[in-house]
Parts: C-alpha cells; structure tokens; sequence
C-alpha cells in the first residue's frame, strides 16, 4: 500500500532533520508498504527504535503546522521555539519547491533557518522484492555475527543472548527487547559456542563461566561473559571501539590530561559497572602512548581496547591466556622494566598489595575499582587488608595516591545519549594525613574545598549538568548522594 501524504511528510521531516537517514527510511516505507499499511510510517520508525515516541509526537506536531500553514495560504515565519524537535540539526534544504505545498513553504520553528525550504517529499516506492528483514530473528540458522552486526548498527553498547528469553540489547543505559520470541536453549547454546576456541569451552564446561574478547571481522572486538544458568547457556557482549577513545570523544574534561604526565603513584577510576571506567583507563594509556618514551604493561580480564604500539612500547596481556592470575602478572610485570602499569581491574588482597608496592617504587599504575566515590574507594583498598597491617598501609597508600576519577553515565534530557557526572580527588598533602589519621570521612571537605586544584564532588557536577540543562532533575536524583540540594528549579 502506497504512503499516505502524511506519513511521506512525517518522513521527509525525519530525514530533513537527520533524526533517520535514507536507508532507515527507505527500510520503513518498504516494510509499511509490505504490511499493506498496517501501521503508519511513524509507528515503523518507532517499533525499530529509530526515533523516541517523544519525537514521534514533536513531528506529528510539525506536519500539523506544515499543513495548517498551507491551508492559510501562508509561506513565512512561525513563533519562536515552538514545535522546536531538541537536539536535531537541521540539514541543508534544496532549492527549488516543496512539493504540494508550493515554492514558498513555512518554515519549521527553530529548526529550519529564516528562508530555507524543507526538502521535498519521498514519493511513495513501487513495490520491490523483499529486504533482507530488519532484525534477522534466532533461529536454527541464525550466525552470532549477523546478530552483533544488527545491535551495533542500532547503536547498542550490550547485547544479551540468555537461553528462554528474548534477544535484546542496551542502548543509552537501556535494556530494549528486540524480538518478542525467546531463543530456544540449542539456539543459545550454539551462538555461545561459536565465540569460543577448544579451550575456552573446556573451559565453559569445566567452571561454568568464561571471560573472553571476540573479534568480527569488519565490525569490531567485544568483552564476552559467557556463563550457564538454570534454562542454559547465556552470554553477555559489550560492544568495544576499534581504537582507543579520547578524553574529547568521552565527554570527559581535558583537565584529567595532566594525570597523564605523573610517572609514579597510583591513579584509580572508579564507578559502578557500566559506567566507563575501562574507556576512561584505556583513554589515560593512549594519551600517554602519544606523548612520550615509555614501556607500558596492561593486564586484563579480558584485553579489550588494543593499543599499538605509538611512542611507548606497549605490552597487553590477558589473564588466562598470557598469565594465572593479576597478582602473578603484575609480580613478573616488576621485573619487566615497566613506567606504566595499567591494571584493569583491582580484585583482591595481593593485587592491590603489588600496585601500592609498584606505585610506591617508582611505576605510574592505573587500575579501577568498583566502588561508589573518593572515600569508599579508600575505605575498601584499606578494608581488604588485616587489621595488623592497616597502620602500614594507610602510610603507603597516603604517599602513592595520586587522585580518584569517579563516575557515572547519565541520560541527556533530549534522549540522545549519556554524559559522565566526576567526582575527582587529587591526593595532596591534606588528603594524605587525613588517610593516615584513619579520618576518611573528613575528605569529602576538601572535596567541596579544592575546585581550584581540580577537585570535584559528584553531586557537583550532577547539579551543573541540571541546570546546563544536559539532564533532568530526576535522572540527577537517581544518583546524587544528597538529593535535597536537587530542590527546586534549574
């Protein structure tokens, strides 16, 4: 069944103001044509999760004003901000009419500038022999690639397999059902089997659980958690960059650039899972690749970022493959002639133990930690440790602590992504005798204090993306830790 003109206009205003391209919308007139218009072309876009519903609505609003201005014989301005679609650019109009509604077309709010023309409208396709289907389903047939190659095409960060329950994958911090169909627990266990070589499903089979990196050729590299559970065999899937990422390309501040050119001590980032501690970290090693003449040892559980070689000489290796344990590789790393250390993640008592000893002789190591801010990651490296060794320990850690990064990833107000929220602390001479003194608890004062050494409190940085306007008062509640300062207006 041919478009209805409004839903030609409601697609020509989606691509106009880039919220879809041509191919997204060319796939949704070809699938409403296929259905025999069963939905509108808006209900396609919005079932593919290729606009919000919200969007949805601010278009239908848009083509409403589009044709009452038609109908009035008007052709120029509309008021300010209204019907505004936030966080979409407005690409270049062509010239000449806009077809059916004249050479002089009103133009949209806010959207499109004093003057221009909205593009002219896609005339409806002929029928055509059927795409490829927009989600290829899981079946007996169904190739673990094919699935990965659809979730980070709709810019997925997680992608779920899980034996009796429906495909689905996470985008901007969301879980989203892809198909309303379970997978069968032979389907899931085959998708499961195909990332793994000989070993790691002896592996799987033996332990249960097993953390290993993909490849896909032409797509990219993902952290693989794959594990058995009641109904089968699951696997969790994190989508990684090809190359590691900037400090810009994160949203993070180039402040934390300088912690970059320390070469001792002991840098940490922390945060809750999900909240791009490994992009941060792999951000920090890449930087330093770049500026100077260094020997960098990683070790992971998973490798996931590769890092070349640039000006550093750069040696990654992956527990499990390469090595027993953290603690085993970074007791050899001591004897490799190492500056750098990066750690991916601290774990237990003798892990931390060799990066205090590392940082304290002389090495530049960066590690993460799963803990909430400043004072509980302090709190939790001390805690580990036996209570005849604490004295011992809060003097080195006292004297190795360079600064903490912690963070979050929060919603944008216009649904277009996530932004991280920081706490930072820079250890100074102030923050080590208060870790010394075993009073912790004092930190958090000059957290608030010390903005001019780059200092930084979470709820601070929540409070300054509220009233930038970034996110919504309500996404900062759900992670500040003092809710009550959130009172009121932006």
């Amino acid at each position: 069944m041919p478009l209805s003109t409004d839903d030609v206009l409601i697609g020509r205003l989606a691509l106009h103001y880039k919220l879809v391209n041509e191919q997204q919308l060319q796939g949704a007139q070809t699938l409403h044509e296929l259905e025999g218009g069963a939905r509108s072309l808006g209900e396609i876009l919005v079932a593919q999760n290729l606009i919000p519903e919200r969007r949805l609505e601010q278009l239908q609003a848009a083509r409403l004003e589009v044709l009452r201005r038609k109908s009035a014989g008007m052709a120029t301005g509309l008021p300010s901000g209204a019907f505004q679609v936030p966080g979409a650019a407005p690409s270049p109009a062509p010239s000449g009419s806009f077809e059916g509604f004249g050479a002089e077309p009103p133009p949209m709010p806010a959207l499109v500038p004093s003057g221009a023309a909205p593009p002219a409208m896609v005339a409806p396709r002929a029928p055509q022999a059927p795409p490829e289907p927009q989600f290829p389903g899981v079946g007996p047939e169904t190739r673990l690639d094919d699935l990965l190659r659809f979730a980070v095409g709709r810019g997925a960060s997680d992608i779920h397999i899980h034996a009796t329950a429906p495909f689905e994958m996470r985008r901007n911090g969301e879980l989203r059902r892809v198909d309303p169909n379970p997978i069968d627990p032979v389907d899931s266990e085959r998708l499961v089997r195909e990332m793994l070589d000989p070993e790691q499903a002896r592996a799987l089979d033996e332990k249960g659980q097993i953390d290993l990196a993909y490849d896909v050729a032409g797509l990219g590299r993902f952290r693989v958690n794959a594990y058995r559970q009641a109904r089968g065999t699951d696997a969790a899937l994190r989508a990684i960059p090809k190359t590691p990422p900037t400090l810009e390309q994160l949203g993070l501040p180039a402040s934390l650039a300088r912690f970059a050119d320390w070469h001792q001590g002991l840098v940490l980032f922390t945060g809750p899972a999900g909240c791009g501690k490994s992009a941060t970290l792999a951000a920090m090693v890449d930087l330093i690749n770049r500026s100077r003449p260094d020997h960098i040892i990683s070790i992971e559980d998973p490798i996931e970022i590769l890092h070349p070689s640039k000006k550093c000489v750069v040696n990654q290796r992956q527990v499990g493959r390469h090595t027993n344990s953290f603690a085993r590789a970074l007791r050899a790393a001591l004897r490799e002639d190492p500056d750098v250390i990066a750690i991916g993640e601290l774990r237990d008592l003798e892990t931390i133990a060799l990066a205090l000893s590392a940082a304290e002789t002389g090495h530049l190591v960066l590690a993460t930690l799963h803990t909430n801010n400043s004072i509980r990651t302090i709190n939790r490296i001390l805690g580990v440790f036996p209570p005849n060794q604490q004295e011992q320990i809060r003097t080195m850690l006292s004297e190795s602590l360079r600064a903490i990064v912690s963070q979050r990833l929060v919603r944008r107000a216009d649904g277009s992504g996530r932004v991280p929220a920081l706490e930072i602390l820079v250890a100074n001479r102030a923050v080590g005798n208060l870790i010394r003194d075993s009073k912790t608890f004092q930190i958090k004062s000059i957290l608030q204090t010390g903005s001019s050494q780059g200092m930084c409190l979470l709820d601070t940085s929540l409070a300054e993306l509220w009233k930038a306007g970034t996110i919504t008062r309500e996404e900062a509640l759900l992670f500040a830790e003092e809710p009550n300062r959130f009172s009121g207006g932006a």
